[in-house]
């Protein structure tokens, strides 16, 4: 159920409204399912349905014009709250209705249950899926009703009531989602031809901005040379920054400048601030020491999110999540102008679920965000295996996310979640067509497959099969052949590559345990005492199932599990 709160300065034009019959084609057959005593006149089930409305305005009325005579009823004395149930859901009895009412406007503080002196109210059903009630706003008593946060206080008690009539539950939020665009700037950006209105554009820039931005200064100077974006920084009258604020130069009536906070809870200036200041510094280069490779940082960062979104410490995962989010929000700077769609569209609905009423430890993310940062800074590698095993290691952190907010009880974190797993995926099955099929190309040997094939037999006898018969097979062969050239034993790396998560949702298990390989393979081969170390530990104490699968979360649709 959703509820739609809105106050009035007229209490017979909103009486009007909802008994009118010829105006409102969908009130069909108006009338009082509840009121304030239970005797309020109906004038849908009256003769003189003019007159009983006259009546009913002057009974809801007379707390505020006896007010109104000491100089103490307030401007918009009417409150008006419309109910509506999802389509899902029942048809409702009045009675099921009526008693709705009473519990909204006793949670809300309209009319407490019990309190002789609460507003005198009506609620008025016109159609069989909602109602409409309307109230005034002064008691008996002539104090003006107490109903701060009534919004909340409504949403929390449809909540409960959906649960106790068995209704459809409603994805409700924390309010820490970004303002919605208006009616307005929606049809303003319809007009100019935009899918999307320029507060929704302006956010994505600021997003992808800052992600690439190492320092405040860097941020603004990023926003400055992109074509299209005003950008002006507002000061203090001490010459101290206090804010910033942006606007697109396109807009045919002038711009419309927006705040930081105005796009988003997270872009203020000291939420903004925050982040950029807990990034990992990249050591300079040496000519003694190796550069290091920031894309397998990022993938080695981002793997290790599932494991820290299990910790108990909720500030950590909150932080995590939001570096992921970054990251997501650089890819599209990165990758082939192919991938951008999909993984733009992921980027703004993962925005989402990077935010909740959990206070984000940003130091927690430094190694994510330093090596994004670093991954920027350098050529894009050509080869197609760097955002594969990226984009893998980012699927588990999106399944992972969605359980973790899941459990809290984040019900629109969880639908972004989910969403952006629908994109990655996508994403996922381009970026992984031409890798793949270079790797194919270097399939070793019969002699040296067949090995492999008894290898991942003893490794993953569940699954054994579905892998040999993947199409990426041959790809993963030569994977594992090149891992085995370099030192390490594949037998061990496909026993690790299975208990990094559970391969019973992935619905091509080979390519899937050819990036995980590709990634333990690149960390240096064990020692010959070591890998006997290793067996010796193997068949002493066995792998137990990977810890991490329980980070899926349930209700996943099934074309969204499938990898």
């Amino acid at each position: 159920m959703i509820a739609k709160i809105s106050s009035g300065k007229e209490t017979a034009g909103l009486i009007r409204y909802l008994f009118d019959t010829k105006k409102a084609k969908d009130h069909t057959d108006p009338h009082l399912i509840a009121s304030w005593d239970g005797f309020a006149p109906d004038p849908g089930r009256s003769e003189d349905a003019d007159a009983t409305r006259r009546l009913l305005v002057a009974d809801l009325d007379l707390h505020v014009k006896q007010a109104r005579r000491l100089g103490r009823a307030p401007e918009r004395h009417v409150w008006q709250c419309s109910i509506r149930a999802t389509p899902e859901d029942r048809i409702l009895s009045d009675e099921e209705w009526a008693d709705i009412a009473r519990r909204v406007v006793s949670a809300t503080g309209i009319a407490p249950d019990g309190d002789p002196d609460g507003c005198r109210w009506v609620a008025v059903r016109h159609s069989p899926d909602h109602i409409h009630i309307a109230a005034t706003k002064v008691r008996a008593d002539l104090r003006t009703a107490r109903h701060w946060n009534d919004y909340l206080t409504a949403d929390r008690e449809l909540a409960a009531i959906e649960k106790e009539y068995g209704l459809f539950q409603v994805v409700r939020g924390d309010r820490t989602a970004a303002k919605r665009p208006t009616r307005a700037e929606q049809e303003k950006a319809r007009r100019a031809g935009q899918k999307k209105t320029a507060r929704e554009r302006l956010r994505t820039t600021v997003r992808t901005a800052l992600a690439a931005a190492s320092s405040m200064e860097e941020f603004v100077d990023l926003l400055r040379h992109l074509d299209g974006v005003l950008v002006e920084i507002v000061y203090f009258p001490s010459g101290d920054v206090r804010g910033y604020k942006v606007a697109l130069d396109d807009e045919a009536d002038g711009p419309i400048w927006y705040s930081g906070s105005k796009l988003a809870p997270d872009l203020s200036l000291p939420r903004i601030q925050e982040r950029l200041a807990n990034i990992e510094p990249q050591p300079a280069d040496r000519p003694d020491r190796r550069r290091p490779n920031h894309w397998h940082q990022a993938t080695a960062a981002t793997e290790r999110i599932p494991h820290h979104l299990d910790q108990e410490n909720d500030q950590a995962s909150q932080a995590h999540l939001a570096a992921f989010g970054e990251a997501l929000d650089a890819l599209p700077l990165l990758v082939p102008q192919t991938l951008h769609p999909q993984l733009r569209e992921a980027a703004t609905a993962f925005e989402r679920a990077t935010r909740s009423r959990i206070r984000a430890e940003h130091h927690h993310a430094r190694a994510l965000r330093g090596a994004v940062r670093g991954m920027l800074r350098e050529p894009v590698p050509r080869a197609g295996a760097a955002l594969a095993m990226f984009l893998d290691a980012a699927i588990l952190v999106v399944i992972a996310a969605a359980r973790w907010h899941q459990l809290r009880h984040h019900d629109q974190q969880v639908a972004a979640a989910q969403q952006t797993l629908l994109h990655l995926q996508a994403a996922y099955e381009q970026a992984t067509a031409a890798p793949l099929a270079a790797l194919a190309q270097r399939r070793p040997p019969q002699q040296t497959v067949d090995r492999h094939i008894r290898q991942i037999r003893r490794a993953v006898p569940d699954h054994a099969e579905q892998v040999i018969e993947d199409a990426a097979f041959d790809a993963l062969t030569a994977t594992l052949a090149a891992a085995e050239a370099a030192g390490h034993d594949p037998g061990q790396l496909l026993i690790q590559a299975a208990n990094q998560r559970a391969l019973d949702d992935a619905r091509r298990p080979a390519r899937v345990l050819t990036w995980r390989i590709q990634r333990l393979s690149e960390r240096p081969a064990p020692s010959a005492r070591a890998r006997a170390a290793q067996a010796r530990s193997g068949a002493q104490h066995p792998v137990p199932p990977d810890h991490t699968a329980a980070a899926a979360p349930a209700p996943l649709p099934s074309s969204a599990r499938r990898r």
